[in-house]
């Protein structure tokens, strides 16, 4: 996959609700917490969206750190 936005978003995927909807509001959330752009987001939401259930989670995992490493 070809970056979209060059950035992470510390944010732990493992644990949350696995709907789809769920983990794409969890990653805005905290994206923009983080100061992430709405463009940025919507291009990483509308990537992740464009594909099936797995990609959606593929996608997602790769532009989060997990909140607890360092």
């Amino acid at each position: 996959m070809e970056a979209l936005v060059d950035k992470k978003v510390h944010l732990t995927l493992v644990g949350l609700d696995g709907n789809a909807f769920s983990l794409l509001g969890a990653f805005a959330a905290a994206a923009r917490r983080q100061g992430w752009t709405n463009e940025e987001i919507r291009q990483v939401r509308e990537y992740a969206m464009s594909c099936d259930y797995d990609h959606l989670v593929a996608t997602l995992d790769s532009y989060c750190v997990d909140e607890d490493a360092d």
